[in-house]
């Protein structure tokens, strides 16, 4: 056998090992924080919940494969000290995909992208930037979760339908994603099963359900919709003034809608036909937040977030949610039920309950999205 036959076969199986051990070689430089397959990966793992109201410990779906995928981006939590973060799988990357993606493995096979997103240092010092430099910020971000997306069409897919799952910066990478990569694409839209875009002023015209971010995607109305939106931005009491959720931008320098024409959407999760109060099926992680998420949660709940032996708890406390229009803005309102623990907005009043917008309702979105599977599926 020469040489050259040999060098190619030699370079066949480096490439087939390439594949089968995580798929490094067909990603194309993504780097996957969840992905079907990869080792140690934090959106999978043990369901197990405890009830502390009822004393009893609820299991999770047994494991298998799941007839859809979810696709989610994560909001900002790197604390890295320059503007955009590196590639890094770092401890609060990990965490906050335990905390909002894992549950998802419950009805998905979650795929989550490491992306180069603007940290909190950048956030935090947002007034030492100028408007040209933060867009520049964002363009990087942006540029690793288009490309994450297009691979994972590409590689990953295989005609499957899609949840696109996210918060805040996550909100506004997939915001993006949909204006221009979905919602004008009739074949990118059918294999969309819904988007959970929270915690991000996902903008419709007024008295629609559609017409601002996306022209052909409308807001999910009923459990069973599919090809829809779901959105809202939690707050306790009503916004302030300077509320940085909830309200329609006066302008804009990215081409996204702005203006009084338009509202932030809200989707009571409770509630999709007609908007009515009702109790939040809140499921929370009972490992605590690293970092300063971690020092958020704490003032969010006034101290110790509750906890449980179990890696998830659904607490005793309950909360009533609706979607009101209150100062101006358009927000979930989530008041407590009884005797439950007031919540406070964190990390000042501008923010209102940002850090618990997936989980204050994250049991209703597990119901949902399985509502919705059986109807994308069938």
């Amino acid at each position: 056998m020469s040489r050259r036959v040999l060098a190619a076969l030699a370079a066949a199986a480096v490439g087939a090992a390439l594949l089968t051990a995580g798929g490094a070689a067909a990603d194309d430089g993504v780097r996957w924080l969840c992905r079907p397959g990869l080792a140690d990966d934090p959106c999978r793992g043990g369901l197990a919940t405890t009830d502390v109201a009822n004393g009893g410990t609820v299991a999770g779906a047994p494991a298998g494969d799941k007839k859809i995928d979810c696709f989610y981006v994560y909001p900002t939590v790197s604390q890295e000290l320059t503007p955009n973060a590196s590639l890094k799988t770092t401890p609060q990357l990990v965490g906050i995909a335990e905390h909002q993606a894992a549950r998802f493995s419950d009805v998905c096979d979650v795929y989550a992208p490491v992306y180069r997103q603007r940290t909190l240092t950048a956030l935090l010092a947002g007034g030492l930037y100028s408007d040209a430099q933060r867009a520049a910020f964002t363009r990087i971000a942006y540029s690793d979760v288009l490309q994450a997306w297009k691979t994972y069409l590409s590689v990953h897919n295989k005609g499957r339908g899609v949840v696109l799952i996210g918060h805040s910066q996550g909100t506004g990478m997939l915001r993006r994603l949909m204006r221009e990569e979905v919602d004008p694409d009739p074949s990118a839209r059918a294999k969309l099963v819904s988007a959970i875009l929270l915690g991000g002023n996902v903008v419709v015209r007024k008295g629609s359900d559609r017409g601002g971010d996306f022209q052909n995607i409308p807001l999910c109305r009923a459990e069973n919709q599919t090809g829809c939106v779901l959105a809202w931005a939690a707050f306790g009491k009503t916004p302030p003034d300077n509320a940085r959720f909830g309200r329609a931008p006066e302008s804009s320098t990215d081409g996204s809608p702005a203006g009084p024409d338009y509202e932030a959407a809200c989707t009571n999760p409770t509630s999709l036909g007609v908007d009515r109060p009702g109790t939040a099926s809140t499921v929370l992680r009972s490992e605590p937040l690293v970092g300063l998420l971690g020092i958020a949660a704490k003032i969010t709940y006034g101290g110790a977030p509750p906890s449980a032996a179990t890696p998830w708890l659904i607490p005793a406390d309950r909360y009533t949610v609706q979607c009101v229009h209150a100062n101006g803005a358009h927000v979930l309102q989530v008041t407590p039920q009884g005797d439950a623990r007031t919540l406070r907005a964190s990390p000042t009043p501008d923010w209102g309950l940002h850090l618990l917008d997936v989980n204050i309702a994250l049991g209703d979105l597990i119901r949902i999205v399985a509502a919705e599977t059986a109807a994308y599926t069938s």
